[in-house]
């Protein structure tokens, strides 16, 4: 046993200082008001930069795709939807979000609308009623895949690699 019996209690009995516990809310810190998210957040410019920057190349892989898919008909038209899947996906992965996806398949959607429209002459860019119809629906479905997928995947992995 020990010479000094108590001693451990008169420790706990001791005061305690007057510092708040971590738990405790302060009284005199301002309400905080909750940021917004999605579209309540802030803008912010180099986002929109990014997603005006996708458009653009919707419309470029439309305009590229419209001629390889009329050009070697259904080879081209393989490469023409998997160029637009390719952006449409990869819009998803960069950004991380749906609208990443919907923002190059927007710019899709108007070049190829505008490329229907046709000429004064009559003619239009699409080669055969077939590719036209095949390029519009593969696209539109891509696209709506690509939009409505419910979360980009992550590794299981903390350092991102499945092997050893």
């Amino acid at each position: 046993m020990s010479g000094n019996p108590g001693k451990g209690r008169d420790r706990a009995r001791a005061p305690r200082s007057k510092v708040p516990s971590s738990n405790a809310p302060r009284s005199n810190a301002p309400p905080r008001v909750p940021e917004g998210t999605g579209f309540t957040a802030r803008p912010n410019p180099a986002r929109i930069a990014g997603y005006f920057g996708l458009a653009v190349l919707g419309a470029l892989v439309a305009l590229a795709g419209t001629l390889v898919q009329a050009a070697w008909f259904p080879g081209g038209l393989i490469i023409a939807l998997a160029g637009s899947a390719g952006l449409f996906y990869g819009g998803r992965l960069l950004t991380g979000t749906q609208i990443g996806a919907l923002a190059p398949a927007v710019g899709w959607f108007v070049t190829v609308f505008l490329l229907l429209s046709g000429r004064p002459e009559g003619d239009y860019v699409f080669g055969d009623e077939l590719g036209l119809v095949l390029f519009m629906l593969g696209g539109t479905a891509v696209a709506v895949m690509c939009a409505t997928t419910s979360k980009v995947p992550q590794s299981a992995t903390p350092s991102g690699r499945s092997g050893i």
